[in-house]
């Protein structure tokens, strides 16, 4: 389920890994339209969904 629009996708993409001391921490997801508002930091590879280059 995307944590930005809450819709159920079938290509989900990790948008963040929380990390717990206490315990097992889990993976946040977002659909592919969602993800352009995710990726803004150094980590963005060319190609990834959202990019300014329009590739998928």
């Amino acid at each position: 389920m995307c944590v930005r629009c809450h819709d159920i996708t079938d290509t989900p993409i990790i948008v963040a890994e929380i990390h717990s001391a206490s315990g097992p921490g889990f993976n946040v997801y977002c659909c592919p339209t969602c993800a352009r508002y995710y990726f803004i930091h150094h980590e963005r590879q060319p190609g990834w969904p959202g990019n300014e280059d329009g590739t998928p």
